[in-house]
C-alpha cells in the first residue's frame, strides 16, 4: 500500500472528531468565544480611489500544502510562467503529516517530520526548474526571509532567463502544539502555532504564529512582492454528502475539501482585503491585481475536466515533484513526496490531477458597449469593480480603469443591461472576513446605473438565499439576464447545489428570494433569452445538463428537464441560434472537442454537432453574430489545449480561429458585439488589464 501525506492524514482525524461537523472549525464542544472587539483593516466597500500603475505582471500563489499548486491551479500556473510571468508561491504549512515519505520496495523508517518536510521542498524544487525549462536537479539559490512581527521563512530562488520561481516556506506544523490546527487558528483568538524547521533548511529559527501574525505575513508577502495576478485556495468549498459512492476520505466535516486547504483561503483573502486597505490609506491607491481561487478536492466529486493531453501537462510536474528514492537530487532528506512519483497520480481514484476548477467562475472582463458606441468592459480589480471603456470607439484603446468600489468581491461580475439600457453589475462580496469566533459571510450585491450610461447608484446589498452565515458562504456566482418586459431575472446556485432566484420588478423594487429547487449542479450557470423571450437557465449536473426555464414569457421560472443532452464534463455556453434554436454547447468528460446541441421547440432530442477542430478545456462561451445576407450565426469561444483562446462557428464547417500567442489570458475571457457588429473578444492580461481581439471571424 503507498503511503502518502495525504492517506497519513487520515489517521490524524481522531484528535479533532469535535470539529468534524464544520469546515474550517468551531463547530462542536469548545466553541471559541468571539474574540474582543478590534479595528479590522478591510477593503471599504465605499472607496473608488483610482489605481496604481502595475510596474511589472508576477503570478503570487497561496497554498496550504506544497503540490496544492502543481494539483489543482495548474495548467494556469504554467501558462502564466510559460508567458515570461515571475511566479512566487508560499507554502502555509510543512506538509509534515506523520513523517512517513515511503512507498513498497523501501525499508521502514521511523516516522521524521523534519525530513518529510525537506523532502516535499525538494519536490517542488524538481518540478518548478521544469516549469522554468531547466533540468530537474538544477542548482537554486536559498535563503532566510525577515517577514517582521518575529516571522521568518525560507525562501528557494530560481531563473531562466525571463522565467523565474521563488518559493516560500511558512513552514507551519501542520499538527502544532495543544493539538492546534489551522482550522482552529482561523476560529480562536487564543491560538498559536509554530513553524517547523525543515531538514537543511537555511532558516534554523521556529517562529510563532497567531490569528493576526499569519493575516499581517501574507499582506507582508502580497506588499513585499506587489503581484498583477494572485492564486489562491477555495475559502468556501461545497457541502459534500459522504457515502458508499462517495466516500469521505479526506475530505473535512461535511465539506469536499482539505482541513488545512479551507483556513489558508480564508486567512489569504483576509490578508488581501487587509493590504488593499493598508496601500490605499498609505499610497492613496488601491494596488492593481486579479484573482483567481481554485477548487480542491472538489474535483474528486465532479466528472472529469480535462482531456488527457492537458492530464499529461499537469502530470509531468507532479511526477517531478514525487521523484523517487533512487533520484541523486543532492538533498539527503529525500528527492520528493514518492507517494506522489511515478504513474500514482494517474491511477489515483481520487482524481485531483484530472480537473481544474475555478471557485468562482465568470468572464474576468465582462464586455458590452455604451451609447456612443465605445466597447466597455466590467471586472474586478483589487477586489473592487472596475469599468474600463475604449478611448473612442473602434480604437481598440482600454482608457483607465474607473473604480466603482464594492469591495472585497470575488473575482468576477454579472453585468446585464434592463430594458430601459441601464447596467446592473451583480457580484458576490465577502461581507465578513474575521474569523476569531465571529460569523464569516456572504452577500449578493447589486451595482444599478441612474440612467443609460449615466452615474452609478450606491450598491445595493440583496442578501442571500441561505439564512445561515455557513450556508450562505457556499452560494455560487450571481448570473443575470434582462427582459424586454422590465424585469431583471437573478440566479445563483445555492448551498444545496440548487438554483435560487430573485427578480427585480420593472419598477426597480426586488421580490424575495425563491428556491427553483431542481437536481444538484455544478457552479456557473448560464442565462439566456430564446425567441419568445423567455428565460432559460442551464447548469452543469451529474448526467446531464440541467434546465429551468418560464412557459411564458413573465411567468416564474421553475425547473424543466431536457431530454437527450448527454453527461456534460465542462460548463456550457448557449446562445440564440439564427433559427429560432436555442443553442447549447459543452464537452463530455474529460473530452478535448465540444458537441453543439440545437435546442428546437417541440422536438424530443436536440440535433448534435461535434466541433472536430476545436480540442481544448475549460468553459465555454457562445454568442449570436448577425451575418450579411443571413441570420444569426452562432460563434464558440473557449482554450485550446495549450492554454491560448480560439474562436469557431457552431455549424462545425468553419476553421477555427486562433489568437496572438501574446494574449495570455487570465481566467475566462467573453465576448461581444460592438456598435459597427464586429465581434470583440475581451480578457485579462497577467499585467491585471484588459486586452482586446478582434478576430476575422468564420464568415469574414
Amino acid at each position: 500500500m503507498v503511503i502518502s501525506r495525504r492517506t497519513a492524514l487520515a489517521g490524524l482525524a481522531a484528535g479533532s472528531a469535535a470539529l468534524a461537523a464544520g469546515c474550517t472549525g468551531g463547530g462542536g464542544p469548545g466553541k471559541p468565544k468571539p474574540s474582543p472587539s478590534v479595528p479590522i483593516r478591510a477593503v471599504d466597500p465605499h472607496a473608488t480611489q483610482s489605481f496604481n500603475n502595475a510596474k511589472a505582471s508576477l503570478l503570487l500563489q497561496v497554498m496550504a500544502h506544497p503540490d496544492d499548486d502543481l494539483y489543482f491551479m495548474n495548467p494556469d500556473a504554467e501558462h502564466i510562467v510559460r508567458a515570461g510571468v515571475p511566479v512566487v508561491s508560499v507554502y502555509v504549512t510543512a506538509g509534515e503529516a506523520v513523517g512517513q515519505n515511503w512507498i513498497e520496495g523501501m525499508p521502514k523508517s521511523k516516522p521524521d517530520k523534519a525530513a518529510y518536510s525537506s523532502a516535499r521542498h525538494q519536490g517542488l524544487r524538481q518540478a518548478y526548474a521544469e516549469m522554468l525549462g531547466l533540468d530537474r536537479f538544477a542548482s537554486w539559490k536559498k535563503s532566510v526571509l525577515d517577514l517582521g512581527g518575529g516571522v521568518r521563512a525560507e525562501t528557494n530562488e530560481l531563473v531562466n532567463g525571463d522565467r523565474r520561481a521563488q518559493l516560500v516556506f511558512l513552514n507551519i506544523a501542520m499538527l502544532s502544539a495543544g493539538d492546534m490546527r489551522l482550522p482552529l487558528l482561523w476560529e480562536r483568538p487564543e491560538g498559536a502555532m509554530q513553524s517547523l524547521v525543515a531538514t537543511g533548511s537555511p532558516c534554523t529559527t521556529s517562529s510563532t504564529y497567531h490569528h493576526d501574525t499569519l493575516v499581517d505575513t501574507l499582506a507582508t508577502l502580497l506588499d513585499r512582492f506587489k503581484p498583477t495576478v494572485i492564486h489562491t485556495m477555495d475559502p468556501d468549498p461545497d457541502y459534500q454528502v459522504h457515502d458508499a459512492t462517495h466516500p469521505k476520505d479526506n475530505d473535512y466535516g461535511a465539506c469536499s475539501d482539505h482541513r488545512d486547504h479551507t483556513p489558508t483561503a480564508l486567512f489569504t483573502w483576509k490578508a488581501l482585503s487587509q493590504w488593499v486597505a493598508d496601500s490605499t490609506k498609505r499610497d492613496g491607491h488601491p494596488p492593481r491585481f486579479v484573482t483567481t481561487a481554485f477548487r480542491g478536492y472538489y474535483n474528486q466529486r465532479w466528472p472529469h475536466n480535462l482531456p488527457p493531453e492537458v492530464v499529461e501537462q499537469k502530470h509531468r510536474l507532479v511526477e517531478a515533484y514525487g521523484g523517487d528514492p533512487s533520484w541523486d537530487c543532492g538533498n539527503p532528506a529525500g528527492c520528493g513526496d514518492y507517494g506522489q512519483g511515478g504513474d500514482r497520480p494517474l491511477k489515483n481514484r481520487k482524481g485531483w490531477i484530472r480537473s481544474t476548477h475555478y471557485r468562482y467562475g465568470g468572464p474576468t472582463a465582462a464586455p458590452g458597449t455604451d451609447k456612443a458606441g465605445r466597447l466597455e468592459a466590467y471586472g474586478v480589480l483589487g477586489t473592487q469593480a472596475v469599468r474600463w471603456a475604449e478611448t473612442s470607439a473602434g480604437s481598440g484603446r482600454w482608457g483607465e480603469p474607473q473604480n466603482l468600489g464594492g469591495g472585497p468581491l470575488a473575482p468576477a461580475l454579472a453585468s446585464v443591461r434592463d430594458s430601459e439600457g441601464r447596467r446592473l453589475l451583480f457580484a458576490l462580496r465577502f461581507s465578513a472576513l474575521e474569523g476569531r469566533g465571529r460569523p464569516d459571510t456572504r452577500e449578493i450585491v447589486v451595482l444599478e446605473q441612474r440612467s443609460p450610461d449615466g452615474p452609478f447608484k450606491a450598491w445595493q446589498g440583496l442578501g442571500n438565499p441561505e439564512h445561515r452565515p455557513d450556508r450562505g458562504r457556499r452560494v455560487g456566482m450571481p448570473a443575470a439576464v434582462a427582459a424586454p418586459d422590465g424585469r431583471v431575472h437573478l440566479f445563483v446556485r445555492n448551498a444545496g447545489k440548487g438554483v435560487s432566484g430573485r427578480v427585480r420588478e420593472a419598477d426597480g423594487t426586488w421580490g424575495k428570494w425563491q428556491s427553483l429547487h431542481g437536481q444538484e449542479i455544478q457552479d456557473g450557470l448560464t442565462a439566456v433569452l430564446d425567441a419568445e423571450r423567455r428565460v432559460h437557465v442551464f447548469g452543469t449536473g451529474r448526467d446531464t445538463v440541467h434546465h429551468w426555464t418560464q412557459d411564458a414569457p413573465g411567468q416564474p421560472v421553475r425547473y424543466q428537464p431536457l431530454k437527450g443532452l448527454p453527461q456534460p464534463g465542462g460548463l456550457p455556453g448557449a446562445a440564440l441560434g439564427g433559427d429560432g434554436e436555442l443553442v447549447l454547447v459543452y464537452r463530455g468528460p474529460a473530452a478535448e472537442q465540444p458537441t453543439v446541441y440545437r435546442l428546437t421547440p417541440g422536438s424530443e432530442s436536440p440535433a448534435s454537432t461535434e466541433l472536430h477542430d476545436f480540442a481544448g478545456y475549460g468553459p465555454l462561451d457562445a454568442l449570436p453574430l448577425p451575418v450579411r445576407g443571413s441570420g444569426d450565426t452562432v460563434l464558440v469561444l473557449g482554450r485550446a489545449v495549450n492554454g491560448e483562446i480560439q474562436l469557431t462557428d457552431a455549424s462545425g464547417d468553419s476553421e477555427t480561429v486562433r489568437a496572438d500567442a501574446k494574449l495570455v489570458p487570465v481566467g475566462t475571457a467573453a465576448m461581444a458585439v460592438d456598435a459597427e457588429h464586429r465581434l470583440c473578444v475581451t480578457g485579462m492580461s497577467p499585467d491585471a488589464s484588459p486586452w482586446l481581439w478582434r478576430p476575422e471571424t468564420p464568415h469574414g
